[in-house]
């Protein structure tokens, strides 16, 4: 039977002290200490005693308490109920055992044993979607000065397939306490992102406010200011959150931030990178800045967010990452010459650089209060803003206020982007062939990857045929094409649908003379055109 350490202690030190004992009675000449000898091991085997009983009433209170929490959790760890203001929040399906990862913020975060739930998120919406290939996380909080989040949506959706829409889930995580500051967020999210939202591929999650410490009084280190220190700290706990709800979700997790533009390929890229590597990897990097575009297996995120936790007050969260590799695979007994060396190969195999890079920070506004941040990835390359096609001979004429230099014309030629103010109902973008002609098809995209927002919204695709006897009969006797015709004689061809056009043209309608873009409803955004493509039986 194995005995305690408490148990094992007071033996062994009465053990030792017995023989000293009798070496003092057998020296005759020291007989006036005996009792003085005898009267200290007395005392110190009193005081061993009393530790040993001190010992083990401290374990059953520990036990007492740990038993006290994993009841109160598992009572409550199956819903997570908070209704905010007018919010609706969603109970989150949890699984019946709580993850050994989830009870060890406990001890990091001692503050959380008084509020049980606030390890678990507000979800404000979102369809709980599970077993995809990628979830990308996105932590965003209140700027003083613009918010990037919409423009980094529109940019990481942009041309993604249906396919690659139901492998993937989004999740945006509103690192705010206040009500209707995160009521305001989630709702241009799903004005935005209807579709996205409504499918699974966008939730948006808030932490509860008792998920927070009290930052008042953190130690300054690294020569920080007290905001900075309050700031990077806060930051280091709202990466922790979103990774340990993501985690369950997918295979892999994408580390991103709320001021960014990606590349249109990016998730196929992603996944080639991925498998190409023949070596077990902790980390894959997307991007060289901060902690934009990083690739986590998600089996391995509890593991990492435990050793964020554990010094999430000393350092910002890219040098934890580092240190994390460092104490991963680092000899510490090599030489001060050979460690540097052997530490950078060693970190190199878990933590691999993808080159070109997928992501770019676009920001300049941080979200530590006064901070301009102008950062470039200088391997992201040059952004492609459009797209050049050989289009016909055409006359070009908008009712849009043109911004700066950039032209229907430039677009059309394939020179620029075209590029004008928000578009009001009734405004137009026309093109009016020199000569009629049998046009098969045609293609228009508006936004790019800078400004994948400023697209065409309720704009309509119409062509106007070139024989005038047709276009009186479809004035007076009404749309044998089974297509709406507008008093000037136009066909409603096709519309723009998240802001690409694209189709092939009856040729029963025969030549035709012109092609207009219609804008049926005022619009909040800019408008862009990056491609033109109008394929004739010519070109």
């Amino acid at each position: 039977m194995r005995l305690r350490l408490g148990q094992v202690l007071p033996a062994l030190c009465l053990g030792a002290a017995f023989p000293l004992l009798w070496y003092a009675v057998w020296q005759g000449s020291r007989g006036n200490y005996l009792d003085m000898y005898q009267y200290q091991l007395l005392e110190l085997q009193q005081r061993l005693l009393y530790a040993e009983k001190e010992n083990i009433k401290r374990s059953h209170e520990l036990s007492s308490a740990l038993d006290e929490i994993k009841h109160i959790v598992a009572r409550r760890m199956n819903v997570t109920k908070n209704h905010t203001g007018d919010i609706k929040w969603k109970d989150l399906n949890l699984p019946r055992k709580l993850p050994m990862h989830l009870t060890n913020m406990y001890y990091y975060l001692p503050h959380l044993r008084e509020y049980v739930d606030a390890i678990f998120p507000n979800v404000i919406f979102g369809q709980q979607r599970t077993g995809v290939s990628l979830v990308m996380g996105i932590p965003t909080v209140k700027r003083e000065k613009q918010n990037y989040l919409i423009d980094t949506l529109h940019s990481l959706l942009y041309q993604l397939s249906e396919e690659q829409k139901k492998d993937c889930i989004i999740i945006i995580f509103i690192a705010e306490v206040n009500t209707e500051y995160v009521k305001s967020i989630a709702e241009s999210v799903k004005t935005s992102f209807p579709r996205e939202v409504q499918s699974g591929v966008l939730e948006v999650i808030s932490p509860p406010a008792s998920y927070y410490p009290d930052f008042s009084n953190l130690e300054k280190t690294l020569g920080d200011s007290e905001d900075r220190v309050r700031w990077r700290t806060k930051q280091n706990l709202d990466y922790s959150f979103l990774m340990l709800y993501a985690q369950p979700k997918g295979t892999f997790y994408l580390q991103l931030e709320d001021d960014i533009i990606a590349k249109p390929d990016y998730i196929e890229s992603i996944k080639s990178f991925a498998a190409q590597q023949s070596q077990d990897w902790m980390v894959l990097e997307f991007s060289q800045l901060g902690f934009i575009g990083k690739l986590f297996k998600s089996e391995d995120l509890p593991f990492i967010v435990d050793f964020f936790l554990m010094f999430y007050k000393d350092k910002p969260i890219d040098w934890l990452i580092d240190h994390l590799l460092w104490v991963k695979v680092c000899n510490p007994e090599k030489d001060a010459v050979s460690i540097i060396t052997h530490c950078e190969k060693e970190k190199s195999k878990l933590r691999i650089r993808a080159k070109p890079s997928l992501f770019q920070h676009m920001g300049i506004y941080s979200s530590l209060s006064g901070k301009i941040q102008i950062l470039k990835d200088k391997d992201f390359g040059k952004n492609l803003l459009y797209k050049a096609h050989n289009n016909p001979p055409a006359k070009l004429d908008t009712s849009l206020r043109i911004y700066q230099q950039y032209t229907l014309e430039k677009v059309y030629k394939g020179e620029d982007c075209f590029w004008a103010s928000a578009p009001v109902a009734g405004d137009y973008i026309r093109f009016t062939f020199l000569n009629p002609l049998e046009v098969e098809k045609y293609l228009f995209r508006s936004g790019n990857l800078e400004h994948p927002g400023d697209k065409l919204f309720n704009t309509t695709v119409e062509v106007l045929p070139a024989d005038e006897t047709l276009r009186k009969e479809l004035h007076y006797n009404g749309n044998k094409f089974n297509y709406p015709a507008t008093k000037a004689g136009y066909l409603k061809i096709g519309a723009f649908e998240n802001g690409i056009a694209e189709g092939n043209i009856n040729k029963s309608i025969g030549r035709i003379q012109a092609i207009r873009l219609s804008v049926s409803s005022d619009s909040p955004f800019w408008a862009i055109l990056s491609e033109v493509l109008i394929k004739t039986s010519e070109n």
